[in-house]
């Protein structure tokens, strides 16, 4: 494979990851079982500042790249993309996606919602263009101070919803489940999404083999 075709279907991967993340924003939205740790945050802070939902969530990603600098952490162009991106696809799901009238049915709704999260987390980091702002906190703490992702996953996840909820956050059971349950489920996923033909890693690995595979050029006769 090509290296330009290999970029070309990271992007990809990176975009639909992206989707994805918004997607599963938008369903535990409409579950109405309580959301996630982030948007409890992102709910507390419209209790305190006059701005919509989707300008919270790009001006507290700039915010939040400034933890990344004792992490040692280094923003890519997936990192941009993803404070953009997210918050288009969640509107556009929530406008496509009704709220259940039913218990089980909006149960239901928030187990799949989780569940995508979990998928399009590991999926645009496997990408190779960066973490998102959120969770390169997660990587960072992985990868500085040798904490294990689910760790450092949760860590985070419970400290997010713990302020969100008392700048008056929407809490609720489903809350408690993500909060607990996201890092288990993205730590095994994240080699996964990191084994495509075009992974960062996968062609790297190509790259390097085929230069020790190329024959050495012949000596002139003397």
């Amino acid at each position: 494979m090509s290296r330009s075709t290999a970029r070309t279907l990271r992007f990809v991967q990176l975009f639909v990851g992206l989707f994805l993340y918004g997607a599963s924003t938008a369903l535990q939205v409409r579950a109405v079982v309580g959301v996630s740790s982030w948007t409890v945050l992102t709910e507390g802070l419209e209790h305190v500042v006059p701005w919509s939902f989707g300008v919270i969530t790009v001006v507290s990603s700039g915010v939040i790249l400034l933890f990344w600098i004792p992490l040692r952490q280094k923003p890519g162009i997936g990192t941009l993309l993803n404070a953009l991106a997210i918050g288009p696809s969640a509107d556009l799901v929530l406008w496509l996606v009704p709220s259940p009238s039913e218990l089980v049915g909006r149960v239901l709704l928030f187990i799949a919602g989780l569940l995508l999260l979990a998928v399009a987390t590991a999926f645009y980091i496997g990408a190779g263009f960066g973490t998102g702002a959120r969770d390169g906190l997660m990587v960072g703490l992985h990868e500085r101070l040798g904490w294990p992702v689910w760790v450092a996953r949760t860590v985070i996840e419970v400290s997010v919803v713990i302020v969100g909820w008392f700048l008056g956050g929407d809490v609720g059971a489903g809350t408690v489940i993500a909060a607990f349950a996201i890092g288990p489920m993205v730590q095994p996923l994240m080699p996964v999404f990191r084994r495509f033909p075009w992974s960062p890693e996968r062609t790297a690995r190509s790259a390097t083999t085929g230069l020790e595979a190329r024959p050495a050029p012949a000596t002139p006769a003397s």
